[in-house]
């Protein structure tokens, strides 16, 4: 995709004009909406600040992981590994048996892709405290599928000992950095950067390792939603509240573990229809997770899937693709509308 366009002079002869947006970087937030800039890198220099075991490690993308704001707090616990991910992780498996904290930042198709043997034999074997932190998760690039992490759920969650954290906003990124620093074991934690959306500081949010959090109550749909998609699921609550629908949102930011009592407490609830939703493939994510406990303890809602496709996906601009892979919050709202 490039980033230029032929544009005709007075003469007549093109002229190169640089476009003023990028899909790699184009933010997520709607019009208008409060964000913070790069919470993760602040949030783990600050953590840096009180703890002399956190060291932060790039893969020649500190930039576009918000890791720069660390490298400039604490540069002499900064590492720029450069292209290569493989070596990413066997230099964070190492330092983490050295008792350090690392924090090991990469795109998320790179790591769960490329670097996948040497974190699974490395690191989640050996149960080493190393902190995984990628960006571009899912359908948050317009880059096409080299750079569209639509599978990382699913290629992590069979990987013994592996946490799996998906922030949905600022707020919870900030609490969730000190909450995996403090947890002994390897973790992957989705990562929003740049401009990142503020949603639920409205909501008196606490992050907690494994602990599913009723946002919204309603009695016709339960939206169980992780990651960007719990702020897309409260905008179509919203929005479909206008028409009468009363829509619940069980936000689950912890993958694996699973809050399984808190999901069968809501899905329990006798006449609702009971919706996931993740910014992650239909295969393999938060809505298999989900339904496997479902029927594994008898419980038996209407259910649906709202997810990406099983499908290698277009480049372009976001709230294109968002539209057109049925992740925006307009294409929620008609996809219930449509079951309900």
């Amino acid at each position: 995709m490039s980033n230029t366009a032929n544009t005709p002079t007075s003469t007549g002869e093109p002229i190169k004009k640089r476009l003023t947006t990028s899909a790699m970087i184009a933010s997520i937030a709607s019009e208008g909406q409060a964000t913070k800039s790069a919470p993760f890198g602040h949030a783990l220099a600050a953590l840096a600040d009180q703890r002399s075991d956190i060291v932060g490690l790039s893969a020649d993308l500190s930039k576009y992981t918000d890791l720069h704001i660390f490298a400039k707090a604490h540069p002499d616990r900064f590492y720029q590994m450069g292209m290569a991910e493989q070596l990413l992780m066997i230099a964070a498996a190492g330092m983490a048996r050295e008792g350090f904290v690392p924090f090991a930042t990469t795109y998320a198709v790179f790591a769960s892709r490329r670097a996948y043997d040497f974190i699974c034999m490395a690191i989640a074997e050996e149960n080493l405290n190393v902190k995984i932190v990628c960006g571009l998760p899912g359908l948050t690039t317009g880059y096409g599928p080299s750079h569209q992490a639509t599978d990382d759920l699913a290629i992590f969650r069979a990987m013994p000992n592996l946490m799996i954290v998906d922030p949905c906003d600022a707020l919870e990124i900030e609490q969730a950095v000190p909450a995996i620093a403090a947890h002994q074991g390897p973790v992957y934690m989705r990562l929003l950067r740049g401009n990142v959306p503020l949603v639920l500081d409205e909501y008196g949010y606490k992050f907690e390792i494994g602990k599913a959090k009723t946002l919204r109550t309603g009695n016709d749909v339960l939206i169980i939603s992780t990651g960007l998609m719990t702020m897309r699921a409260l905008e179509a609550a919203k929005a479909l509240q206008t028409d009468g629908v009363d829509v619940a949102v069980l936000h689950v930011p912890t993958i694996k573990p699973l809050d399984v009592q808190t999901i069968l407490a809501e899905a329990r609830k006798p006449g609702r229809l009971v919706v996931t939703a993740e910014n992650s493939s239909i295969i393999g994510g938060l809505g298999e997770a989900v339904a496997g406990v479902l029927l594994r303890n008898g419980v038996t809602p209407t259910f649906r899937q709202i997810a990406l496709p099983d499908a290698f996906l277009d480049a372009g601009a976001l709230p294109t693709l968002h539209d057109r892979y049925g992740i925006s919050t307009q294409a929620v709202c008609a996809q219930i509308k449509g079951w309900l």
